[in-house]
Order: structure tokens, then C-alpha cells, then sequence
């Protein structure tokens, strides 16, 4: 009990005499875990919407001609084969030709006069819904276009390729701004906690020479730096939750993004996110600890 009480009264005046240095940190902290969160939350949403934008995502192989049963099942086969798809189905001419009927709607009369034969066949393949898939779609596409009787593959290569694109920037950026929140957190508190224990340099040094523990001696600077990542990644998230709801509540309209769901951080994230912070920040505190006072 009279260490828990000496510790928290060391921490209280390590934070009152140092307490510009450790708001600067504080706030250099809560930045950088708003920074990561931030582009971590559009990465994590961008999966999502991935999963929904595969749902419209298939490929067309248009035929020279309609294939017998036995052909369809060695095209399915060689598909499956190159790569395992959700679903392969085949469309005569004569169903191409109801389609198109059917889109026309009222103006389905020009189609009278004219003879379904001049819609050619095709395959429908629709691919696994993940990101991996998109990812290999070009290839895939030009392997189908390889098969027996095919004469053209069609599919959305444009928004594939920069949805692709998008993807491995954002996840680009969540890696840097990782590492940035690594190297700000450890480094701001490691230099918070020395500028402290230079303060006390003449202290501690008396505290060792009556004998005090190491543990004694640098758990309330441990405690120190556990605060600062506490407090920093709590307040970064909640910053980026006011964010999150300003710009929920600005495009609440109907605007494109609302074809998507854009969902904030499960509590389990959320506290997974703090607890990386609070480790960041208690390493960089036990880093200093060792350096400067030789433990």
C-alpha cells in the first residue's frame, strides 16, 4: 500500500513539474493516433465496400457459338481450375435476346423484325467477392479470353483497376502513418520522461544510495508514460469519432456516399487501438528509464 501511495505521488509531481512538456506530448500523441485511426477507418471501410462492389463484379465471355452440355462443363472446369469462381452460367442467344427485350421495356418493338441469332452467346462469370479477386481480375480475364470459342471478355476494367489502385494506397498510408505514430509516441514520451528525470537527477541519485529498488525508483515514471498513452489515444479517438459524426451528418443526404455503409470502429478496435498506444508510450518511458538512470 505504501508504494502504490509512493508512486502515485511521484507521478502526480513528475506531471505538475513538467506539465508544458507533457501537454505538448499529450497532444502530439492524440495526433498521432488520429492520423493512423483516421486512414485505418477509411481502409477498413474501403473493405467493405469492396465486398459490395463485388457483388456487381462479372465477367462476359462472348462466344463464336452457342457450346452442347459437354462443352460446358469442360469450360466450367477449366475456369474452376485457373482460378475457383462463385458462380459460371451460360446465356443462349435466344435468353440474351429476352434480356434484352426485357431492358427496352416499352420500347421492346424495334425487336420484332429481328432475329435473336444476332446476339452472341456467352459466359457469365462471377468471381469470389474479395479484394484478392479484384486484384487478379486482369489476369483472370486474359486466361478466359484464351478458351475454347471466345471471342471477347468484358468486365468493368476501368473502376476494377483504380478501386485496385485506391486500395493499396490507402493501405500504404495506414502502414506510414503506423509508423509514424510508433516513432512519435515512443520518442515524444521517452523524451518527456527524461526531461523529468534530469529534473530529479539529484533525487533519484539519493533514493539509489539508501537503497531503493529499481522498481521503486522508475515505476512512477512507468506510470507516467502509461497515462500519457491512455490519455493520448482516448483522445484521439474521441476526436476522430466528432469527425466521423460532423461528416456523417454532412453527407446525410443523397449523395454517393451514401450507396455505401461507412461504419465507425468496433469496441474491440477501438481497444486495441489504446492498448497499442498505452504499450508505445510505457516502452518509450521504460527506454528512457534505462538509458538515463543505468537500469
Amino acid at each position: 500500500m505504501k508504494f502504490i501511495s509512493h508512486v502515485l505521488t511521484q507521478t502526480g509531481r513528475n506531471l505538475q513539474k513538467t506539465w508544458p512538456t507533457q501537454f505538448m506530448t499529450l497532444l502530439t500523441v492524440s495526433l498521432s493516433v488520429l492520423i493512423f485511426a483516421f486512414f485505418f477507418l477509411i481502409y477498413t471501410n474501403v473493405m467493405k465496400a469492396s465486398e459490395k462492389l463485388g457483388d456487381n463484379l462479372r465477367l462476359t465471355i462472348y462466344l463464336e457459338d452457342e457450346p452442347v452440355p459437354e462443352m460446358q462443363e469442360q469450360l466450367k472446369k477449366k475456369i474452376n481450375d485457373f482460378n475457383p469462381v462463385e458462380k459460371v452460367l451460360f446465356v443462349s442467344r435466344a435468353e440474351a435476346f429476352q434480356r434484352l427485350a426485357e431492358q427496352l421495356g416499352d420500347d421492346r418493338d424495334i425487336l420484332t423484325d429481328m432475329n435473336p441469332a444476332f446476339l452472341p452467346p456467352s459466359i457469365e462469370v462471377y468471381p469470389e467477392k474479395d479484394l484478392n479477386s479484384l486484384a487478379r481480375i486482369k489476369v483472370f480475364s486474359d486466361y478466359l479470353a484464351t478458351l475454347p470459342g471466345a471471342t471477347k471478355v468484358q468486365y468493368g476494367h476501368g473502376w476494377v483497376e483504380r478501386f485496385h489502385y485506391f486500395t493499396k494506397l490507402i493501405q500504404l498510408i495506414v502502414v506510414l502513418s503506423g509508423v509514424l505514430l510508433i516513432l512519435t509516441s515512443t520518442f515524444m514520451v521517452a523524451y518527456t520522461i527524461r526531461l523529468a528525470v534530469i529534473n530529479r537527477q539529484a533525487e533519484l541519485e539519493i533514493l539509489r544510495l539508501l537503497g531503493a529498488t529499481n522498481s521503486y525508483i522508475q515505476m512512477p515514471f512507468v506510470i507516467e508514460g502509461l497515462l500519457q498513452g491512455l490519455l493520448g489515444s482516448a483522445l484521439g479517438i474521441l476526436s476522430l469519432h466528432l469527425l466521423y459524426r460532423w461528416i456523417a451528418k454532412l453527407f446525410s443526404g443523397p449523395t454517393f456516399l451514401n450507396l455505401f455503409e461507412f461504419t465507425f470502429f468496433a469496441p474491440t478496435t477501438i481497444g486495441l487501438i489504446v492498448a497499442a498506444g498505452i504499450l508505445l508510450c510505457t516502452v518509450g518511458s521504460l527506454s528512457a528509464m534505462r538509458k538515463f538512470l543505468r537500469i
